[in-house]
């Protein structure tokens, strides 16, 4: 095996391993009670969604990126779409997959470049701002820390052992963050679990493994009922904030690996697009949020991943990850509290990039980001 080859390996595994989190935080999120997912069938399509869209973005677009349901939309769509619109489950997913349609469309045709020049930079920035506040608000509300409040909508709630938990995960993610491990995110969700299993606050998994619950889910999604006037609105927010996640995403983590042309143009960009595109029609079709390509991949990038085999690698690693609902769902909500907080933490940093001078900058940026 040359060193190219085992670059592509170390860094494939090394990707796999940093955006892992997505398994469980992601059925955590859309099958919050209320939205009526199952957490099963949610953890099936996440997993699907990562080594189909995975294994394309890597034999397809030839690049090493992952990609796996993303984090901020998910919560858009199980708290803003279904939980506050009151829109059934089947027709959300239905707007997810219009809203994967119309990325392809762009995708596919230089539609998308006069698109994304279109949108002002700063309302970009602000609403990815916006969304990682979004996703610390739900990772404190999992914590305990905010409780509704009918008079103040929210307020400071009883600070128990979920909060202490809370600081505990911030701590070891935030060290091995700091020493560059792939492992932060779940030694996070882990320890936390581990630990609530030793409280007696949640019991112990009765079996590690099961089958695959993917037929709750598959193809259930409500494509009639979605096209109706008053969620176009909602199609239109999911395409073009996937998007710009995708061009964000790709441009950033290009530029800083040195993927990029003389002109500073990242490598298949279109073809990285296209697959990102479909990977938001198919999530919908299998009965998840849109996927995405994941900034995670830098990590196995500057481990020596270069070509598309590291993806190939990072599908791989994700297949095993099928049989193990009866262990994700044990994991507490308050357990992926931290990552949530890191995760929104890291989105609302693009902040010190806005532009806050004149009026007409400044309003339209915060009303976004609020």
């Amino acid at each position: 095996m040359c060193s190219s080859d085992l670059g592509d390996v170390v860094g494939g595994v090394t990707t796999f391993l940093t955006m892992a989190y997505i398994v469980v935080v992601n059925p955590g999120i859309l099958a919050t009670p209320g939205t009526g997912l199952p957490f099963d069938g949610v953890l099936g399509a996440t997993v699907l969604v990562a080594v189909v869209m995975t294994l394309a973005m890597g034999l397809y677009a030839r690049l090493p990126f992952g990609v796996a349901p993303g984090m901020g939309l998910n919560a858009f769509l199980a708290f803003t779409v279904i939980l506050q619109h009151k829109v059934p489950w089947p027709v959300a997913l239905g707007c997810v997959f219009w809203a994967g349609v119309l990325f392809v469309l762009l995708s596919v045709t230089r539609v998308r470049e006069h698109v994304a020049t279109a949108i002002p930079p700063n309302l970009r920035l602000a609403a990815a701002a916006g969304i990682g506040l979004l996703l610390t608000f739900i990772g404190l509300r999992n914590a305990g820390i905010i409780v509704a409040d009918p008079a103040t909508l929210v307020r400071v709630g009883l600070l128990d052992h979920r909060a202490l938990l809370l600081v505990l995960g911030l701590a070891i993610a935030a060290l091995l963050i700091r020493h560059r491990s792939p492992f932060a995110f779940l030694a996070s969700i882990a320890a936390i679990t581990v630990v609530a299993w030793l409280m007696g606050d949640i019991a112990r998994p009765a079996q590690l493994v099961s089958v695959p619950a993917m037929g709750s889910l598959f193809l259930k999604l409500d494509l009639v009922g979605a096209l109706q006037w008053a969620l176009v609105p909602t199609m239109i927010s999911i395409a073009f904030t996937d998007l710009f996640d995708s061009l964000s995403t790709f441009v950033g983590v290009s530029t800083a690996a040195g993927m990029t042309d003389a002109d500073g143009r990242p490598h298949r960009l279109r073809e990285g697009l296209i697959v990102d595109a479909w990977a938001t029609l198919g999530a919908a079709l299998v009965g998840s949020s849109p996927g995405t390509a994941y900034v995670e991949s830098i990590a196995g990038i500057r481990m020596g991943a270069r070509t598309g085999r590291a993806a190939v690698v990072t599908a791989l690693c994700f297949v095993p990850c099928f049989f193990l609902a009866p262990l994700a769902g044990a994991v507490p909500a308050y357990a992926t509290a931290p990552v949530l907080v890191l995760v929104g933490a890291t989105m609302f940093t693009t902040v010190r990039q806005l532009t806050l001078g004149e009026l007409e900058d400044t309003v339209p940026a915060f009303i976004t980001v609020i």
